[in-house]
């Protein structure tokens, strides 16, 4: 049958089980909004504040349900408010497709009105992109670019479509999607060979990372785990991917990792990383990290090999097909010394703060653990509030954390927290948030309650900008230059301009009761946690020295 490309693009979200999209018209975006109308029973449509917030909503939405999540935009600036975004998913590898509006064909390259070349912009941040200049190649590119984001190490993925293929003919048929195959490419000979490092290591530990979650794989992990009897700790876009109540769990790695995260890094002789790709804010200085330790490699991305440190052995493949045949060739282990060390270093060095009857970011988060039974999916911003709320809740499981772990995007957490609760109705959703980032995001308080989307926002609000004046404080000299946030507004008054739920705390005995209030209100909640402007992320390695020498 014949249709519009407009008519064709919503075919083929449909062909993918498409039920949810974020976006923003425009006028080069017109004929597809036109079209989306006419499906508004099968494809539901949330209108953001702004486009860049419709792609953290896509975003959160594909990392809580772990499909593709889906944004529209028109031309021009419409696309260019889309980057942060897809570069945020590129760097933490989500699913995301953007299908982007652009001039007709006869105005591309004459610097017509709202014109971008959107696919140049974003060809650094993206695993693959699209100009459709022609209805009759348009289906079959929709269709590659919900395989692309999916397939091997999954990201977002563009697609800018000409206004006037939204509006020519072609003929459509519809075709179900390709079935995205899990492959292991590592070799027999590379698989064996860690397997004899596995079964000769006295003291392995594993470092779980992001390709966990994405390959399902935490079921497998923890099998692995306890068949070895080896401490584990997580990246940031780890948490979750192992239950953090775990005997074995260590905490994080890294810049922000605990004592026993890091020490067991320094005394381990075999380093096992799963799904984690070594970044700076892991290994900091490069020659002191795991300098007594084997390295074994697993990931799906074979760039990442070598790339930031050496490895022993590389396993390249699905995480969980390679931990399948890891658990069913490896020797059972107990390695009694090395996880008695490991006790130990817990037992002496845990996660604390002051117990001094003031109003602490740490006892938020702990609270609001404990009064979400420790199920809660928790959305972030970027900053303290991170770093507290990755240490001091108690996840069980993936797609429970959701964070800009490598691109760092203040703004990120509310629209995110929209999204995820959108795909996970049946969960309580909570975005643990800095004041900083919340005034970059806060305008999608109107999308909330419009749409009666009850995510709750516990601004930990300390009047700066914090982890920048944790730095500035520790690393240079006291200078606070351009990091206190004296100026309004008032966040709970905000909420109530929106029409949500506004509550201010500003002592630890009435943070129950507010946690508590905005899990009985089934409405859009801020809490504005009124904290110190000194309260620190700790422990923290100093930038550039080895990860066991810490601060804390």
């Amino acid at each position: 049958m014949k249709l519009t490309g407009a008519e064709i693009i919503i075919e083929c979200l449909k062909e993918q089980g498409v039920n949810v999209i974020f976006g923003y018209p425009g006028g080069a975006a017109l004929n597809i909004y036109d079209a989306l109308y006419k499906h508004q029973k099968e494809i539901k449509h949330y209108l953001t504040s702004h486009e860049q917030h419709a792609s953290h909503a896509a975003d959160g939405y594909s990392r809580a349900s772990g499909k593709v999540g889906v944004v529209f935009t028109t031309s021009g600036p419409g696309a260019t408010n889309i980057v942060t975004g897809i570069a945020t998913a590129y760097m933490d590898s989500v699913p995301v497709v953007a299908i982007t509006g652009q001039v007709p064909t006869n105005l591309l390259g004459k610097d017509s009105f709202q014109e971008v070349d959107i696919t140049g912009i974003t060809m650094p941040i993206t695993k693959h992109n699209f100009i459709v200049k022609d209805v009759n190649t348009l289906a079959d590119t929709i269709r590659r670019a919900f395989e692309i984001a999916q397939s091997g190490r999954p990201g977002p993925v563009l697609v800018d479509v000409c206004k006037d293929v939204t509006a020519a003919y072609a003929e459509y048929e519809k075709k179900e999607p390709k079935k995205i195959k899990k492959k292991v490419f590592a070799t027999q000979e590379e698989i064996e060979k860690a397997i004899e490092l596995i079964n000769s290591s006295q003291r392995p530990f594993i470092c779980s990372g992001g390709g966990v979650i994405s390959s399902e794989a935490s079921e497998e992990l923890v099998e692995f785990v306890e068949k070895i009897n080896a401490p584990v700790a997580t990246t940031l876009m780890g948490v979750g991917g192992f239950p953090s109540t775990h005997p074995n769990y260590t905490g994080l790695v890294g810049m922000h990792g605990t004592r026993a995260s890091n020490y067991a890094v320094s005394h381990c002789d075999l380093l096992i990383a799963v799904g984690a790709r070594f970044s700076d804010r892991v290994i900091s200085k490069v020659d002191r990290f795991a300098p007594n330790a084997k390295i074994i490699h697993i990931d799906i991305d074979p760039a990442e090999i070598d790339k930031n440190v050496s490895t022993d052995i590389a396993l390249i493949g699905d995480v969980k097909q390679i931990l399948k045949i890891l658990v069913e060739n490896i020797q059972k282990k107990t390695n009694t010394d090395w996880i008695e060390m490991i006790y130990e270093w817990k037992k002496n060095y845990p996660l604390s703060y002051p117990q001094d009857g003031k109003l602490h970011p740490q006892y938020v988060v702990e609270r609001i653990s404990a009064l979400t039974n420790n199920d809660a999916i928790i959305t972030t911003e970027v900053g303290q509030n991170q770093i507290w709320a990755a240490q001091f809740y108690k996840y069980q499981r993936p797609r429970q954390f959701i964070s800009s772990g490598g691109l760092g995007t203040m703004g990120y957490g509310f629209g995110a927290a929209i999204g995820a609760k959108i795909a996970r109705p049946d969960k309580v959703v909570i975005d643990i948030a800095g004041d900083g980032s919340f005034r970059m995001n806060c305008g999608e308080l109107a999308t909330a309650v419009h749409y009666n989307i009850p995510v709750i926002v516990a601004l930990l609000n300390n009047g700066v900008l914090g982890m920048v004046r944790q730095w500035q404080d520790l690393f240079y000299g006291k200078r606070f230059s351009q990091t206190t946030l004296d100026r309004p507004p008032d966040f709970v008054k905000l909420a109530d301009a929106y029409g949500a739920l506004g509550i201010r705390v500003t002592s630890p005995d009435e943070v129950d009761s507010a946690i508590l209030k905005a899990l009985e209100s089934g409405r859009p909640t801020v809490i504005d946690f009124v904290i110190d402007k000194d309260e620190k992320a700790l422990p923290i390695v100093p930038p550039g020295a080895p990860i066991d020498e810490i601060i804390d």
